[in-house]
């Protein structure tokens, strides 16, 4: 392991001098060492699964008696806006039901307050549809989706934002 070699005395007289001594230090033990550990730790330890959520898309199909129409009773659309900003109302977005549009945010007194609440969850029939504007990022639909799996939202529609909801959306901000 570690061993100190003395040098030899050169044999002539005078004075004495102090012998020298170098240490010569054996590494092979310690990086044996070193990578035991780290095989035992890569063999040993789990690593991270990636964290997706699936999401079931239905089949394309054109034909419009297959589809099934919700009622606006039955309704809740959230309307993902510029700026990280959400809205939401109860209904399809009709401008003559004149739906009270909110402007709410992410967070856990926002939109999850709302998915949570009594009228969205005693509801059995009650759609979620999301609607994205052509101004919000990827992260706001993302955050969404996140939101609605946090509140076990069963039923929930990714939809074309229509010309109408964009009306209301004016009407709440004042554009």
């Amino acid at each position: 392991m570690a061993e100190i070699q003395e040098k030899a005395d050169s044999g002539k007289g005078g004075k004495k001098r102090a012998k020298k001594m170098s240490v010569h230090l054996d590494m092979t033990p310690m990086v044996d060492l070193a990578f035991l550990l780290l095989t035992f730790f890569m063999l040993t330890t789990t690593f991270s699964k990636p964290q997706t959520m699936e999401i079931n898309m239905p089949v394309k199909d054109d034909v419009p008696e297959n589809q099934i129409p919700v009622k606006a009773s039955n309704a809740l659309t959230i309307v993902l806006g510029e700026d990280d900003k959400l809205f939401y109302f109860f209904g399809l977005g009709d401008p003559a039901d004149n739906p009270e549009v909110v402007e709410s945010d992410y967070s856990a007194n926002g939109i999850r307050k709302v998915l949570i609440s009594p009228r969205v969850k005693s509801n059995e029939k009650m759609t979620v549809m999301v609607k994205a504007m052509e101004t919000s990022r990827y992260k706001n639909m993302v955050d969404i989706l996140d939101e609605l799996k946090l509140t076990d939202t069963r039923k929930f529609a990714l939809v074309d934002i229509t010309d109408n909801d964009k009306q209301l959306i004016q009407q709440k901000t004042g554009q």
